[in-house]
């Protein structure tokens, strides 16, 4: 018996390898759905993190970024509510901030934890200078002045596995739109 169709693209590594008309598929691909977890990004403005997540989960992670709206007055509340309405849906989550203080991600750790899902950090390792021209590339509201980048680099602190992170990567770019991943370590 087949349910009503859906077309759909099939994602693997973040790349588009085919796309479904039907649900359930019936050409031999078994699909699972995405762990339930908050992925955290980390790094600088013009590190790389929204190209990151745009090929590795917004086919699979509802999307949560401040700067989707930048004019409201309480824009971490309106993450945390968010991210709750996405978890009380069963809908994994990835928040793509800059999140440079231990604190930013302990929120979002915390958040986690009450709704009993893996937290998964992602750091985007990036040269200053490099993420400064990047964002000098930028145009319009994507990019921000400079300030901006220098204050997030002064308060950029490296994220540990300590900190409560069920598992933390280190993310770096070795070709436009291509990344190599590497787990990150207790003690780094």
């Amino acid at each position: 018996m087949r349910s009503k169709s859906l077309r759909s693209l099939i994602y693997v590594a973040g790349r588009s390898i085919g796309q479904i008309d039907s649900w359930p598929p019936n050409n031999g691909l078994t699909l699972t759905p995405p762990a339930m977890e908050i992925i955290i990004l980390v790094g600088l403005q013009a590190s790389g993190k929204s190209t990151f997540r745009r090929h590795r989960f917004d086919a699979t992670h509802v999307v949560v970024s401040k700067d989707n709206f930048r004019g409201n007055r309480r824009p971490a509340r309106r993450q945390e509510h968010l991210i709750r309405e996405a978890l009380q849906a069963g809908k994994p989550v990835v928040v793509d901030n800059t999140n440079p203080r231990r604190e930013d991600r302990e929120t979002l750790i915390r958040l986690a934890r009450e709704f009993s899902v893996r937290a998964i950090g992602y750091f985007l390792r990036s040269n200053f200078e490099e993420a400064l021209a990047r964002n000098a590339r930028r145009e319009g509201v994507a990019r921000i002045p400079d300030v901006g980048v220098y204050s997030t680099a002064k308060a950029l602190v490296v994220p540990f596995l300590s900190e409560g992170f069920d598992e933390l990567y280190e993310v770096v770019f070795t070709a436009p739109h291509d990344f190599a991943v590497r787990r990150m370590e207790a003690a780094t």
